[in-house]
């Protein structure tokens, strides 16, 4: 079969009424994903005061979950188009049921980071064999950016739907039950996909070479060990071996991949201006996004004193904006062009975190829901039109490798930013501090290590200190991330082309 012949085949037997049921599937995948990824938020004020993690473990919890994503992904995105998508997507989703379960009943910090490891080792298999689904079920260009708006909302949304979902459920239960919560979910999604979903797969895939998928984590994982343990200590001979390794690894890979005949990850392809630069925008603009957002329910609830559901209501309007992205990204793109639709997503992202700072100052809450409107709009429009300029530079047979690249940008980007964004948070917060000078030296490790242990351990005066340090803290990263936003919105603007969408083609729009 030929790809073309396979594509054709796909379209065959896909009957519209049933792709876009298939697609509610693939959504709910992605949502319950994104919702994971950032559900944890709203429980770190109580998992810190049950398991007493450092604030150390208090980043690595957070962040080995996005880690194993962006390690994986380009070795899951090309096994599914050899073993079949449907297949490894119903596999990664019973995983992903199971390490739930084995996290919410972690009985300490340990063994909550191995937890989301599985986690996210799982949701490798899952993110990459959605987006190519989509991308065989739907060859129309029209109908697939609108199925990837889709998808992209439920991405994007939950990442803002998490918090509400953590709030309802801490309300009630114990801190476990924002993972509990997965296993139902996971059985519903194992009943639907095995029933609506197609199989498809690359009909000649080719070898697969252990040696690429090795050498791919070998790149990225000293690379984020270095500069996570910089940050924390310092450069050191550890931070600069393990960035050696890690850019060493990463040469070794992409010189391989030149020479390889069915390569892990097609490297030619950033060749190619507009794919790389999609690449780029949304690897920026996730880093920007999520390392202000994981910091951001502690503000709500340790600084406002909000409870958990109404820390969630407070970054509801980023889960409305990102939806609301769906009904006008066909109009900026016809007014303005994909890459000016992009820029102008980012620059508008990169306000709503200016906005952000500003309100983390104003005297009540309802100012900081305004201003993650904007926030939340133009990150949708921006995930939107990137993810679909990279899956529409492939043919769909390697749509697992091209969807993989796509989310791997997504993943390590969001990991990055809690890594380094967050690492800022904390340094800034320390500078910040005005303690008293009696304060004895226990006390002031315990304020000095993160706000969360000051508010569980310390007076009425030193936690206010604490929390005026924290809000500088967080007033400083928004600001740096709104300007690393509009370096994002300037790569879109110069690199993704601004063209017309019509049928299948795309129509470039004088310069």
């Amino acid at each position: 079969m030929t790809p073309g012949e396979a594509l054709a085949a796909t379209k065959t037997s896909t009957p519209y009424r049933r792709r876009w049921a298939a697609l509610v599937v693939l959504v709910g995948s992605m949502l319950l994903l994104a919702v994971d990824g950032t559900v944890l938020y709203l429980a770190v004020p109580s998992l810190t005061a049950d398991l007493a993690p450092s604030s150390t473990q208090v980043l690595w919890i957070g962040d080995v979950y996005a880690l194993a994503l962006a390690g994986l992904l380009v070795t899951t995105g090309t096994l599914a188009d050899r073993l079949g998508r449907k297949r490894v997507l119903l596999a990664g989703t019973a995983a992903f049921g199971a390490a739930s379960a084995l996290a919410a009943f972690a009985p300490n910090a340990e063994m909550l980071i191995a937890a989301r490891l599985l986690l996210g080792v799982a949701g490798a298999t899952i993110m990459p064999s959605t987006l190519s689904i989509i991308r065989t079920m739907f060859p129309d260009q029209r109908e697939r950016t609108r199925a990837i708006a889709i998808w992209s909302a439920a991405s994007a949304g939950g990442m803002a739907l998490g918090p509400l979902v953590g709030g309802l459920l801490l309300e009630h239960f114990w801190w476990g039950s924002v993972f509990l919560i997965n296993v139902p979910v996971v059985l519903v999604f194992l009943v639907a996909g095995a029933v609506l979903l197609p199989e498809s797969r690359n009909p000649r895939p080719g070898r697969f070479d252990l040696l690429s998928a090795a050498m791919s984590m070998a790149a990225v994982v000293p690379l984020v060990y270095a500069v996570k343990h910089a940050i924390g200590v310092g450069v050191d001979l550890q931070s600069v071996l393990a960035a050696v390794v890690g850019v060493t690894a990463g040469v070794l890979f992409v010189r391989r991949q030149r020479r390889l005949e069915t390569p892990l990850i097609d490297v030619e392809l950033f060749t190619n201006k507009a794919f790389s630069g999609a690449v780029l925008a949304n690897f920026v603009a996730i880093f920007a996004l999520m390392g202000v957002l994981f910091f951001f329910s502690q503000y709500l609830q340790l600084v406002r004193g909000l409870r958990p559901l109404a820390a969630g209501l407070v970054e509801l309007p980023t889960t409305v904006a990102s939806v609301l992205a769906v009904a006008v990204i066909g109009l900026l793109v016809a007014r303005l062009g994909t890459g000016r639709a992009v820029a102008v997503g980012l620059l508008l992202g990169a306000l709503g975190l200016v906005l952000v700072a500003v309100a983390e100052n104003a005297d009540h809450v309802l100012w900081l829901a305004a201003a993650l409107l904007p926030l939340g709009l133009g990150i949708g429009v921006a995930m939107t039109l990137t993810t679909d300029a990279v899956v529409s530079a492939v043919p769909s047979e390697r749509a697992g490798a091209a969807s993989a690249i796509s989310e791997t940008a997504f993943e390590f980007g969001g990991a990055l930013g809690i890594a380094l964004l967050g690492s800022t948070v904390t340094l800034v917060y320390r500078a910040s501090l005005d303690l008293p000078a009696d304060l004895p030296g226990p006390a002031r490790a315990a304020v000095q290590d993160s706000l969360a242990t000051a508010v569980n351990t310390a007076g009425p005066g030193v936690v206010e200190a604490a929390r005026e340090a924290f809000t500088t803290a967080m007033q400083v990263t928004s600001v740096a991330a709104a300007a690393i936003t509009v370096i994002a919105a300037l790569i879109a603007w110069y690199t993704i082309p601004s063209g017309r969408k019509n049928g299948t083609t795309t129509t470039p729009t004088e310069e």
